[in-house]
Protein backbone atom coordinates (compact mmCIF):
# COMPACT_ATOMS: atom_id res chain seq x y z
CA UNK A 1 0.00 0.00 0.00
CA UNK A 2 1.29 3.51 -0.88
CA UNK A 3 2.26 5.73 1.78
CA UNK A 4 0.57 9.54 1.48
CA UNK A 5 2.16 12.66 2.98
CA UNK A 6 0.19 14.90 5.46
CA UNK A 7 0.76 18.46 5.55
CA UNK A 8 -0.07 20.98 8.45
CA UNK A 9 -2.92 22.89 6.48
CA UNK A 10 -4.58 19.41 6.35
CA UNK A 11 -4.44 19.04 10.68
CA UNK A 12 -5.64 22.91 10.86
CA UNK A 13 -8.72 22.13 8.44
CA UNK A 14 -9.16 19.45 10.82
CA UNK A 15 -9.06 21.06 14.41
CA UNK A 16 -10.40 24.35 13.47
CA UNK A 17 -13.52 23.51 10.73
CA UNK A 18 -13.08 27.12 9.55
CA UNK A 19 -13.71 25.00 6.22
CA UNK A 20 -16.30 22.78 6.41
CA UNK A 21 -15.96 21.09 3.63
CA UNK A 22 -12.61 20.09 4.02
CA UNK A 23 -12.60 19.23 7.43
CA UNK A 24 -15.32 16.83 5.90
CA UNK A 25 -12.92 15.25 4.17
CA UNK A 26 -10.12 15.20 6.00
CA UNK A 27 -11.95 13.65 8.55
CA UNK A 28 -13.10 10.75 5.65
CA UNK A 29 -9.34 10.52 5.21
CA UNK A 30 -8.37 9.45 8.90
CA UNK A 31 -11.14 7.47 8.69
CA UNK A 32 -9.79 5.58 5.84
CA UNK A 33 -6.51 5.96 7.49
CA UNK A 34 -8.08 4.47 11.07
CA UNK A 35 -9.19 1.09 8.80
CA UNK A 36 -6.27 0.19 7.39
CA UNK A 37 -7.41 1.15 3.70
CA UNK A 38 -4.57 4.42 3.65
CA UNK A 39 -1.25 4.86 5.04
CA UNK A 40 -0.29 8.63 6.21
CA UNK A 41 2.88 9.92 7.45
CA UNK A 42 3.91 13.27 9.07
CA UNK A 43 6.75 14.65 10.60
CA UNK A 44 7.81 16.63 13.65
CA UNK A 45 8.60 19.60 11.71
CA UNK A 46 4.61 19.92 10.02
CA UNK A 47 3.76 18.93 13.81
CA UNK A 48 5.38 22.04 15.11
CA UNK A 49 3.86 24.32 12.40
CA UNK A 50 0.60 22.89 13.10
CA UNK A 51 1.42 23.89 16.98
CA UNK A 52 2.79 27.29 15.70
CA UNK A 53 -0.57 28.46 13.62
CA UNK A 54 -3.08 26.77 16.14
CA UNK A 55 -1.37 29.30 18.87
CA UNK A 56 -0.25 32.40 16.87
CA UNK A 57 -3.00 32.60 14.39
CA UNK A 58 -6.10 30.69 16.28
CA UNK A 59 -4.61 32.20 19.69
CA UNK A 60 -5.78 28.71 21.26
CA UNK A 61 -3.34 27.68 24.35
CA UNK A 62 -1.26 24.52 25.22
CA UNK A 63 -4.09 22.75 27.04
CA UNK A 64 -6.09 22.84 23.81
CA UNK A 65 -3.57 22.17 21.40
CA UNK A 66 -1.49 19.64 23.33
CA UNK A 67 -4.23 16.79 23.03
CA UNK A 68 -4.74 17.56 19.29
CA UNK A 69 -1.27 16.87 19.35
CA UNK A 70 -1.50 13.67 21.09
CA UNK A 71 -4.59 12.86 18.85
CA UNK A 72 -2.11 12.83 15.87
CA UNK A 73 0.38 10.65 17.34
CA UNK A 74 -2.86 8.03 18.70
CA UNK A 75 -4.63 7.84 15.28
CA UNK A 76 -3.78 4.37 13.57
CA UNK A 77 -2.88 4.70 10.02
CA UNK A 78 -0.69 7.94 10.52
CA UNK A 79 3.00 7.37 11.14
CA UNK A 80 4.72 10.60 12.48
CA UNK A 81 8.19 10.19 11.96
CA UNK A 82 10.46 10.97 15.68
CA UNK A 83 6.70 9.99 17.08
CA UNK A 84 8.50 9.41 20.76
CA UNK A 85 10.32 12.78 20.69
CA UNK A 86 6.77 14.79 19.73
CA UNK A 87 4.81 13.05 22.42
CA UNK A 88 7.64 14.23 24.78
CA UNK A 89 7.77 17.53 23.40
CA UNK A 90 4.53 17.83 23.82
CA UNK A 91 4.60 16.75 27.20
CA UNK A 92 7.31 19.46 28.25
CA UNK A 93 5.06 22.00 26.14
CA UNK A 94 2.04 21.43 28.30
CA UNK A 95 3.33 20.58 31.94
CA UNK A 96 5.88 23.15 31.59
CA UNK A 97 4.49 25.73 29.66
CA UNK A 98 7.24 26.26 27.46
CA UNK A 99 7.31 26.25 23.41
CA UNK A 100 6.74 23.67 21.58
CA UNK A 101 10.09 23.89 19.82
CA UNK A 102 12.13 23.78 23.34
CA UNK A 103 10.20 21.43 24.92
CA UNK A 104 11.30 19.15 21.49
CA UNK A 105 14.84 20.87 21.81
CA UNK A 106 14.36 19.19 25.46
CA UNK A 107 13.41 15.77 24.08
CA UNK A 108 16.00 15.86 21.56
CA UNK A 109 18.66 16.26 24.91
CA UNK A 110 17.02 14.08 27.08
CA UNK A 111 17.22 10.93 24.63
CA UNK A 112 20.75 11.48 23.93
CA UNK A 113 21.59 12.06 27.32
CA UNK A 114 22.62 15.90 26.56
CA UNK A 115 22.43 17.68 29.92
CA UNK A 116 24.12 21.19 28.55
CA UNK A 117 22.69 23.48 26.33
CA UNK A 118 24.21 27.05 24.84
CA UNK A 119 21.23 29.22 24.23
CA UNK A 120 19.97 32.97 25.55
CA UNK A 121 16.23 31.32 26.34
CA UNK A 122 16.21 31.60 29.62
CA UNK A 123 12.32 32.13 30.23
CA UNK A 124 11.53 29.10 28.64
CA UNK A 125 14.67 26.46 28.67
CA UNK A 126 15.05 27.14 32.66
CA UNK A 127 11.74 25.83 33.41
CA UNK A 128 13.23 22.18 32.06
CA UNK A 129 16.11 19.80 33.54
CA UNK A 130 18.88 21.31 31.09
CA UNK A 131 21.89 23.10 32.65
CA UNK A 132 22.40 26.24 30.71
CA UNK A 133 26.07 25.64 29.60
CA UNK A 134 28.88 28.56 30.52
CA UNK A 135 31.61 29.46 28.38
CA UNK A 136 30.46 33.05 28.50
CA UNK A 137 27.54 32.96 25.92
CA UNK A 138 25.21 32.81 28.27
CA UNK A 139 26.35 35.71 30.48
Amino acid sequence: MKVSFLDANIFIRYFTNDDPVKADKVEKLLDLAAKGKERLMTTELVIAEVVWVLDSFYKLCNTTIGPMIKAILATPGIEVINGPLVEKAVEHYMERNIDFIDGYIAAVMESHNVSEIFSYDKKHLSRITVKLAGSGLNS
